[in-house]
């Protein structure tokens, strides 16, 4: 009897066949795959690839990031990173190492904030509160700016710098709030709130506000999505410009302000414009209302010079008077007529009442010269001024004399008793 076993029939693979089917199980098995770990050993290559491994406390795996992916990562992964990848796992086969090719990543939880942020984004959209036509246009000239950031925050610095250099002379109100935290989002709800009581009551003139915040994470800027502080964004009774994080940085609250900024320096620009513009448009509407006013004046003069020669003199009208008299008493002296006395007598009595005649109609002509003259007075702008009128007129000079003729943001310039006022058109116009 033949104690011999027979020979196991196990198939025998070359080592790089073997790797390549284990590469083709794990590809069937489980790719694409998503993992969470912690990065560890962290490098980029000159070639732009970068190579760590992913581990949590139960075991780790090699991971290889091609530099087309890596150059879509909208951050910097460092070493004890908590990050979630997504990619394909499959063995290295000239170390015969698992190995997981990653495709993006993002910071842990990232994906789940993203979500979110799309559900409000589409719930808010849904109700209205992006439609520009809701949004309303900022103040030319404010009288005052709110800002709600952080006291500690650089953004609350930059916001300041800004408008002191550009508009020392505006007031600017900070109501504090905590930009980055649990509680943020209630912090910043409340800091707004503060501003329209303020506005509300007349406490402080407040035309538009900031609200500020410098870059960050998603993390970072998640308490500017909230549903509640957009609310209460949309209830604000003057524009707010909202200017959180840097340009490529979007938030529910950028949404549904009145005005988005890229960053919290360009809000602040955004809010005023430069001391030194205002100053270059007041001295042109002054030139440009002295010029309307020096014209209207001429043209005045031009009448008042039409009617004085019209009426003439006193002293011409009475010469003619007396030419007319000496040439009837030569006629009485020289002319032949049947009824020689009776002409005498006529022309007796012509002789006595042309002085009265001449009087009465001197005295009507000065009657009639001193009406025109007092409906030329009245004329006079500068009277209706004192009474407490103004008169406006656009930049090419000419008078507005209706609603239809001006437009929001358009220059104007108003002449008082006593100077000259330049002034912006707020809002649209109303008709009574």
């Amino acid at each position: 009897m033949n104690d011999d076993k027979p020979l196991n029939s196990t198939r025998v693979w070359a080592v790089g066949a073997l790797c390549r089917a284990v590469a083709d199980a794990l590809d069937s098995r489980f790719n694409p795959v998503a993992v969470r770990g912690e990065i560890s050993g962290f490098s980029r290559a000159v070639s732009g690839h970068c190579y760590f491994s992913l581990k949590d406390a139960t075991g780790q795996i090699r991971c290889a990031m091609f530099k087309r992916s890596a150059s879509l990562l909208d951050f910097s992964p460092k070493d004890g990173e908590l990050v979630e990848v997504r990619g394909r796992l499959g063995v290295y086969e000239a170390r015969g190492d698992l190995q997981l090719v990653v495709e993006s990543m993002q910071r842990a939880g990232q994906g789940m904030l993203f979500e979110q942020f799309l559900r409000l984004k589409v719930k808010l959209e849904a109700q209205g509160l992006f439609d520009p036509v809701r949004k309303r246009s900022l103040p030319v000239m404010p009288r005052g700016i709110g800002v709600v950031s952080s006291l500690a925050a650089a953004a609350w610095h930059d916001v300041v710098t800004t408008l002191q250099r550009r508009v020392p002379h505006i007031p600017v109100i900070l109501s504090s709030a905590a930009v980055q935290g649990a509680n943020s989002a209630s912090s910043l709800v409340m800091a707004l709130r503060s501003l329209y009581a303020l506005i509300e009551t007349d406490q402080q003139p407040i035309d538009v506000i900031l609200l500020v915040r410098g870059g960050g994470s998603m993390e970072d800027l998640w308490s500017f999505n909230d549903e509640q502080l957009a609310l209460t964004i949309v209830d604000s009774p003057v524009p707010i410009i909202c200017g959180v994080g840097h340009e490529t940085d979007f938030t529910i609250a950028d949404f549904v302000a009145d005005v988005r900024a890229p960053t919290p320096t360009a809000a602040a620009e955004m809010a005023c414009q430069p001391l030194q513009v205002w100053r270059g448009a007041l001295a042109l509407l002054r030139d440009r209302q002295d010029a309307a006013l020096h014209r209207h004046l001429d043209r005045q003069a031009q009448r008042v010079d039409a009617l004085a020669a019209r009426f003439g003199r006193p002293s011409s009208r009475i010469a003619g008077h007396q030419l007319i008299l000496s040439r009837l008493a030569q006629q009485l002296e020289f002319g032949r007529v049947h009824s020689g006395r009776e002409h005498r007598q006529v022309l007796m009595r012509w002789a006595q009442r042309l002085p009265q005649v001449v009087r009465h109609d001197l005295d009507t002509r000065r009657e009639r010269l001193a009406r025109a003259q007092l409906r030329l007075t009245l004329l006079d702008p500068s009277l209706v001024l004192h009474r407490g009128y103004a008169w406006l007129t656009q930049d090419n000079g000419q008078a507005v004399t209706s609603v239809d003729s001006i437009h929001a943001g358009q220059p104007l310039l108003a002449t008082l008793a006593d100077g000259r006022v330049p002034m912006i058109v707020a809002g649209q116009p109303l008709k009574p």
